[in-house]
């Protein structure tokens, strides 16, 4: 290879390290794709190849990152040796050549987040995130209140197993239903996983059903473990980390059996040699379709553990066991349309319709392409000739486009309303968007939100309901949603309502109209403010509404949590006169409870305090916020300049937060510091 060709493919290199990159950290870390899988996929193939043939990897490169980066406010902790990936095949005579002579366990990939639990004694001590393979978070409270994570087991050596946090496809669809709101619907099981798995509340990992799927044991030690083990373990050359391996005949197999033992529930597995391994991958491939557990593949592992460790590691990959990416069964056919799809927040999303196919034993038509950005890369075209697949056998994706006219024409209307679009670029992401504040898609998303469950709680105004309400025209304006009993002889009427469902949709109705400010403030639907964010804001302006509805960007912005573009679409919001008059009808309805009248001193007015790291006398973080906030206080999650103490039990660590809170000379303080300072308050009295 000559230096000019070297060079292009250096540079290829870049160019695939930055559009891998981006795709990973929108995934991962921002719940949001930029990128189909097949395309990831294809590119990371390419890089891997590149790598290869040039013998070059660049600093950073996205096949030498395993796991997602640790971005939350958990503590963090080393892994006692790296966590590494697995490399991959599509192809079965790989796994084959792989396996050899040897037997081995094939068992799903599952697609949740790595957690590695630590018993002592019996008792769980420990459980801690993947992280980003070097570096976890502990989330020991968490995996407590996972559905099936016994607390106490038999064995009562050390104990330490990996396995994957997953919430199963029926759990994810019960959760997703019970949100009104089409637009804070989870996206897939993994995010919501991720999410629930990684919370500093427990209390809401604990309502998300979580599920532990054990998949190995790294280590067991009992206090006897030395004598159990025997000369046959040496003899067998057996890694010496003090675990009972006698126990397990040196055997995978007798491991995962042994777990089940202790009340662990063990990946399903298959033991298989080379002759057999085709049959069984089939029988997996068979079962997806009806698996309630996510799933993206199969790992096949070596039973012999002696074997399979005396293979060691790549620096990225353990040789003792290898992953099995399904080969995506593509089928090419031709694209009909794109139909452009509305929601609550104006967002139009593309959806591409084409020739109905056979795909993993369903029939599909259609496919969402996310965004613009992504429907202009693939240069989507009506009757063009695309490739589509299902992504882990299940979402149906277009793979590509083979012929790539381009021609698509963005909608200068909306597909609803008729009302003017707009395309606006969030970052590197370009989507459409409806800029008429009255179209029908809005409205009827619009007043979902007011009613869902964290803003008036309207049981039995469901999106559909409201579609007729609207259609019929019952409902004009939020106001119009307390005066349904003018239509009764109507609604009653209707297909699916009787007299008894009229009476329970008053008696809803009644209910709501006593309210708090926060439940307004979030249900009113000001683009960006959630729940969380209406609360700061409530908090911040002293719940008094009309000061709040009239903040300039200034004041908006010295809230916690809202930024420039949050105080820029509360202001546009406010600017509206018809949104102004919405608001009011709205008020005019509603009794709002009146906030308990806070009776503590506001010693730390005009602080602002950063918890870090374990408590040990609040319950837990938010029970130490609240402190703060009813003393004046308040608790963000960054240290930055405008931070008055950073609390954290660990004065002394290396922490970021620590490290950050020194360099701009901010004071670190206890828990017990900040207990004192609480005090000082009460010798006053």
């Amino acid at each position: 290879m000559d230096q000019k060709q070297n060079e292009d493919k250096i540079l290829r290199m870049k160019e695939l390290h930055r559009e891998l990159l981006a795709a990973s950290r929108a995934y991962y870390q921002e719940s949001r794709e930029i990128m189909s899988n097949f395309e990831y996929d294809r590119l990371y193939d390419e890089l891997l190849e590149l790598e290869k043939e040039t013998g070059t990897v660049l600093a950073g490169s996205p096949t030498q990152k395993v796991g997602y980066e640790v971005l939350s406010e958990l503590p963090k902790e080393a892994h006692e040796a790296p966590m590494l990936s697995l490399d991959k095949t599509k192809e079965v005579p790989v796994l084959q050549e792989w396996l050899g002579s040897q037997k081995g366990l094939l068992s799903w990939k599952l697609d949740g987040l790595t957690i590695v639990l630590t018993y002592e004694g019996g008792e769980l001590v420990k459980a801690v995130t993947r992280g980003n393979g070097e570096i976890g978070e502990v989330i020991t409270n968490n995996a407590k209140v996972f559905s099936n994570v016994p607390l106490r087991i038999p064995y009562q050596g050390q104990l330490i197993l990996r396995g994957e946090a997953i919430i199963k496809y029926s759990d994810f669809a019960r959760i997703n239903e019970e949100i009104e709101d089409v637009d804070a619907k989870y996206k897939n099981p993994r995010n919501l996983c991720s999410g629930s798995v990684r919370q500093l509340n427990n209390e809401i990992t604990a309502k998300r059903s979580v599920n532990f799927e054990a998949f190995m044991l790294v280590r067991a030690v009992g206090p006897e473990a030395a004598a159990a083990a025997g000369d046959a373990v040496a003899e067998a050359g057996l890694p010496d980390d003090g675990t009972d391996h006698g126990r397990f005949h040196n055997s995978r197999k007798e491991q995962f059996e042994w777990l089940k033992t202790q009340g662990f529930d063990v990946v399903e597995y298959k033991e298989v040699t080379a002759a057999t391994l085709p049959d069984a991958v089939a029988e997996f491939a068979e079962a997806i379709q009806s698996y309630d557990i996510p799933s993206d593949g199969l790992v096949l592992l070596m039973d012999d553990i002696a074997y399979g460790d005396a293979l060691g590691r790549t620096a990225k990959f353990p040789r003792n066991s290898i992953a099995f990416k399904w080969a995506d069964e593509i089928r090419e056919t031709t694209l009909r349309e794109i139909e452009w799809s509305a929601s609550r927040t104006g967002l139009i999303n593309p959806v591409a319709i084409f020739d109905p196919v056979e795909l993993e034993g369903t029939t599909v038509s259609r496919a969402s392409v996310h965004n613009i950005s992504i429907m202009e890369a693939l240069e989507l075209g009506v009757g063009d000739t695309i490739t589509v697949y299902k992504a882990n056998m299940i979402i149906p994706q277009i793979a590509e486009n083979l012929t790539r006219s381009g021609n698509i024409v963005i909608p200068k209307i909306c597909p609803v309303c008729g009302g003017e679009t707009q395309i606006r670029q969030m970052n590197d992401v370009k989507s459409l968007y409806c800029t008429n504040p009255d179209c029908q898609a809005k409205k009827i998303k619009s007043f979902s939100l007011l009613v869902s469950r964290d803003a008036l709680n309207i049981d039995g105004l469901s999106e559909a309901t409201l579609e007729k309400f609207i259609a019929a025209g019952f409902i004009h304006s939020y106001a119009d949603m307390f005066h349904l009993d003018r239509h009764k002889e109507a609604i009653v009427s209707m297909e699916g309502f009787g007299e008894k469902s009229y009476e329970n949709l008053m008696a809803a109705v009644k209910k709501a109209s006593n309210t708090n400010l926060v439940r307004v403030v979030y249900g009113i639907g000001v683009a960006g403010i959630g729940l969380a964010n209406a609360k700061m804001l409530c908090r911040a302006f002293g719940y008094d509404f009309e000061r709040m509805r009239h903040a300039t960007a200034e004041e908006l912005t010295a809230v916690d949590g809202i930024g420039a573009v949050l105080a820029d679409a509360w202001i546009d919001y406010f600017a509206s006169e018809k949104n102004r008059e919405a608001v009011d009808g709205l008020l005019a309805e509603l009794t709002i409870e009146n906030e308990a009248e806070n009776t503590e001193a506001a010693i730390f007015a005009g602080m602002t305090f950063v918890i870090t790291g374990s408590v040990e006398h609040f319950a837990n973080r938010k029970e130490l916020q609240a402190a703060i906030e009813a003393r004046g206080g308040k608790a963000t999650g960054s240290v930055t300049a405008k931070t008055t103490y950073l609390i954290n039990n660990d004065v002394t660590s290396n922490s970021s937060k620590n490290k950050k809170a020194k360099e701009l000379g901010i004071p670190i303080i206890s828990e017990q510091d900040f207990l004192s300072m609480m005090g000082e308050e009460n010798n006053a009295d």
